[in-house]
Parts: C-alpha cells; sequence; structure tokens
C-alpha cells in the first residue's frame, strides 16, 4: 500500500488537498468493489496539530511532522491561500527545515505539488534541475525562488522523474486521476472520475486554461459578447461578417479588438475553441471524422489542418488512442 502524506499549513487551500484525496479514497473504493485490497493509506501531516484552512474552517489532528518517510511513499505539497508564498512564519520555515531533510530521501518518494505547493519545494532546494509548474499567478515567483528549476507554464501537470507538479488547485484532480492510472490501471481511473462527475480529464499536455477562458482576460465588452456568442454555438457557420454583427462593428474594427484585447484573430479564436471540442469527443472514444463534425469543422482534414496550428502533440488519429488511455 503507498502512502500518500499531504503536508498540511495554516491557511492551506482546502481544494487543493481535499480534491486529490477524494480521488485516492475513492480510487480506494473502486478498487474495494472490485475485489482488490486498498492502495493508498491518507495520512495528514504537519508542524501543528491543529490549523486554519483558506475557507476558515479548522483542521485538528494533524499528525506531526515525521522523522521517517517510508521508501515508495507519495509527499504531497499543496498552495496556500495570497498572491505569493510567505514562508516567513515559523510554520512554514519548520516544515521547509524538515523539507530540505528529505533531499537524499527524495528518490526513493514521489514528491507531488499542487498549486503553489511547488514554492514551498522550491524553498527546501528540492526542484534544483528539475522541471516543474505552478499555478499561473506564481509562475515567475517560482522562478526567482528555484533559478535551477526549468519552470513551464501553461501546462496542467508536469511529469518530471519521481516529482510531479500541477498548476492551479482543480488541476491537482487531473494530476491525482494520471497518479490512479499509473498505479492501478485507466480503468480504474475512468471509474474514479466518472465518481467525481469530472467532464473531461486533461493531461500533462493540455493548457492550464481552456480554450474557453484563455482569450477571454480582458474587459472589453463587445468581445465578450461576441466570444459567448460563439462559445454558445460553436458549431454555426460563423464568419467575420457575422460576428462583427453581434458585436454591431465592421469586420475590420472586430479584427482589430479581437488581436488587441484577446491577441488572437477572430477566426483563430474559433478554430481554438472547436479544436477543443474535437478533443473532447476524441476522449469520448469518436472518430477523426466525428469529432470533426461535433466541432463543427468542414472536414478532418481542416481538423488536422487545426491541430498542427496550435502544435498540438501527435495527429487527431494518434490522439485518439492516447486521450482514451490516459
Amino acid at each position: 500500500m503507498t502512502e500518500v502524506l499531504f503536508l498540511l499549513l495554516p491557511g492551506a487551500l482546502v481544494l487543493d488537498w481535499a480534491g486529490p484525496a477524494e480521488a485516492l479514497r475513492i480510487a480506494n473504493q473502486v478498487l474495494a468493489a472490485r475485489g482488490q485490497p486498498p492502495r493508498f493509506k491518507l495520512r495528514y501531516v504537519g508542524p501543528q496539530d491543529s490549523m486554519p484552512t483558506s475557507v476558515g474552517l479548522p483542521v485538528a489532528g494533524v499528525e506531526p511532522l515525521p522523522a521517517h518517510v517510508a521508501d515508495g511513499s507519495w509527499l504531497v505539497l499543496v498552495g496556500l491561500a495570497g498572491k505569493t508564498v510567505d514562508v516567513s512564519a515559523p510554520p512554514a520555515r519548520a516544515a521547509i527545515r524538515w523539507l530540505a531533510g528529505l533531499q537524499e530521501a527524495l528518490p526513493r518518494i514521489r514528491l507531488v505539488t499542487i498549486c503553489a505547493g511547488a514554492l514551498l519545494a522550491a524553498h527546501a532546494g528540492l526542484l534544483q534541475g528539475r522541471r516543474a509548474t505552478t499555478h499561473h499567478q506564481h509562475l515567475e515567483e517560482l522562478r526567482s525562488v528555484a533559478p535551477g528549476c526549468e519552470v513551464v507554464s501553461n501546462r496542467v501537470f508536469v511529469l518530471d522523474g519521481g516529482v510531479a507538479s500541477s498548476a492551479g488547485i482543480t488541476t491537482g484532480i487531473d494530476l491525482a486521476l494520471h497518479l490512479v492510472a499509473e498505479s492501478c490501471g485507466p480503468a480504474v481511473a475512468a471509474e474514479v472520475a466518472q465518481t467525481m462527475v469530472v467532464a473531461l480529464r486533461r493531461g500533462p499536455n493540455d493548457p492550464e486554461l481552456s480554450p474557453f477562458l484563455a482569450y477571454r482576460s480582458h474587459i472589453h465588452p463587445v468581445l465578450h459578447r461576441v466570444q459567448d456568442a460563439i462559445g454558445a454555438e460553436p458549431q454555426a457557420e460563423w464568419s467575420v461578417p457575422r460576428m462583427a454583427r453581434i458585436g454591431h462593428t465592421s469586420p475590420r474594427h472586430l479584427t482589430r479588438l479581437f488581436l488587441e484585447h484577446a491577441g488572437v484573430a477572430p477566426l483563430q479564436y474559433l478554430r481554438r475553441i472547436r479544436l477543443s471540442l474535437a478533443e473532447a469527443a476524441l476522449a469520448a472514444g469518436r472518430n477523426v471524422t466525428q469529432a470533426a463534425e461535433v466541432a463543427g469543422f468542414s472536414s478532418d482534414t481542416q481538423l488536422r489542418r487545426a491541430w498542427r496550428q496550435f502544435g498540438l502533440a501527435g495527429t487527431p488519429s494518434v490522439g485518439v488512442a492516447t486521450l482514451q488511455n490516459f
């Protein structure tokens, strides 16, 4: 059985540890239903036996930081509330000293960081020479704290040997599902995902933000109106003039607004949305032609062209097997 130690500090983001912990608990439940023994033993450790969490609810009964972490264990570091990770408080300093003492044991345990948990690992020197990611608000902070770490942006999670790191908050569930698939098989992971009502399991090659959100960090009402309309009917026969009519502007002005505020041309935005839908259809077992039709591409050739344009790994055909086996 794999011992999974969640390191908790005051202010720990609840969803960072509760989501992955639930995934592992449900994996044990699925295995039990199949007549198999549980695979994961969950433990919660920290420098204090009780502490407030990010939502104000206190947790108690937290085990002291153990003097020894058994080989084969997983150590899960979770994020803390705030724009930056403050490690000046005594509990954080105690945790980082404890983590630094695990340096030699690291090859024998699996280090899992969720959200800004990567910052705790970085302060302890555990990410030197590693590839890792974190919440997009903490990417520069991580680069500053761990200059010897290759910080990867815009990824749901990153795997580098015994170190697995995820981006923000809910991506911890994606990472947990991936680790369940590695440990228990993809069928168990799929059942866990279904039980958790996870709409789409994402992999290490997926961007942190859905295309439905990635181009919307602006406050321009015309663009939001057009993007809402595209999102509601991505399979519709869209053209720039039709989009412009939704926005009550000219095609030329709409294109300028898209480029200036969303950083992408209107039709390129449409193709990215459709490509996201096609990926979901492929993951659900549709073939390339069916996925193209569901997403609104006029042919599988158009889907393949968009796949290359946006630099997705492999091809849609290869992606079918990859996504279904994940």
